[in-house]
């Protein structure tokens, strides 16, 4: 269990593929797959996934950091715990993925794409965390970290959802150091939102900094993200924000269609930069988009992406 991560970053499997500490047992599943039980009754069911980019690497870190304070018995455990490391090759080499982004295959979004490493991988995840989930109380944290810096440098995106988001859920979120919240409106390819959908959990992504390399991160910037982990972990509740966080709401996404797609946003734009009515945002092939609302903020701008992915989130205040 401790060498977790170095066995991922290895492709080896453990020689102890399962064993029993004080207070939980553990089973190494396969690749970058960890599943802990404790032996109390459960509060729920939790799945803490990250490396779902594989340059995305300081909730790899922080996970270690957890797994170890776990087998070292400085943590007690409340939850059934499964541990993700979500794209294994990617991870090892350095890179956001190998041939597709992973984070657009879920809910068998995979089916558009040809054979391949990250396809196979979301088939993989998917059955995994349906077979993993069996308690009423179900939740999915997604650990990310971002490419591009934000004005709110911590925040977390929440699927789409037909029923209203549970408050406590939420207020969680704000204890995790999440300065704003973004919740979509239509089905997406990613992760939370098939574990939102697809298997009836609270599911949410955190974007908690700037990628870094692997062994580069600093970690003290994520110490309200950890700290609300372990008391999860515990079955505490953590210490809540003064303020809670900012709430905005999805109202369009900019899609590359072809390589005629222009995004007149400069490559160094902040996440949740501010344009207005009117203001021209993108164009392609004689197509203008423009803001609609007086005023609306960029989320992940990226021009460079495929052609049929998504280029930027447009969104607004949700208060």
């Amino acid at each position: 269990m401790r060498d977790f991560l170095a066995r991922t970053l290895n492709g080896r499997a453990p020689q102890a593929q399962c064993g029993e500490q004080r207070g939980f047992s553990w089973q190494w599943r396969e690749e970058g797959i960890l599943s802990i039980a404790p032996d109390a009754e459960p509060v729920g069911d939790l799945v803490i996934s990250a490396a779902i980019h594989g340059n995305e690497t300081a909730p790899v870190e922080l996970l270690d950091a957890i797994i170890q304070a776990l087998a070292a018995g400085e943590l007690p455990l409340r939850w059934r715990l499964l541990v993700l490391l979500g794209n294994p090759g990617a991870l090892r080499a350095g890179r956001r993925y190998q041939a597709q982004d992973l984070n657009r295959l879920f809910s068998q979004g995979w089916q558009r794409f040809p054979e391949g490493a990250e396809r196979e991988r979301a088939r993989l995840l998917e059955q995994r965390l349906m077979e993993f989930y069996r308690a009423p109380r179900r939740w999915h944290l997604d650990l990310h970290t971002a490419l591009r810096e934000s004005l709110h440098p911590r925040f977390g995106v929440l699927p789409a959802s037909q029923t209203p988001w549970d408050e406590g859920f939420l207020a969680w979120l704000g204890a995790a150091g999440l300065e704003a919240l973004v919740f979509h409106q239509s089905p997406a390819g990613t992760f939370s939102h098939f574990s939102h959908a697809c298997c009836a959990a609270l599911s949410a992504t955190l974007e908690l900094g700037k990628a870094r390399p692997l062994g580069d991160n600093d970690l003290t910037q994520f110490r309200l993200a950890d700290m609300a982990l372990r008391a999860l972990l515990r079955g505490e509740t953590p210490v809540m924000p003064e303020r809670p966080p900012r709430r905005y709401r999805v109202v369009r996404q900019l899609t590359k269609q072809s390589e005629a797609f222009v995004l007149h946003m400069a490559d160094q734009t902040p996440n949740f930069t501010a344009f207005h009515a009117g203001d021209l945002l993108a164009e392609e092939s004689g197509r203008r988009y423009l803001a609609r609302y007086p005023t609306e903020y960029v989320l992940f701008p990226n021009p460079r992406v495929a052609p049929g992915l998504r280029a930027g989130l447009m969104l607004i205040d949700a208060e």
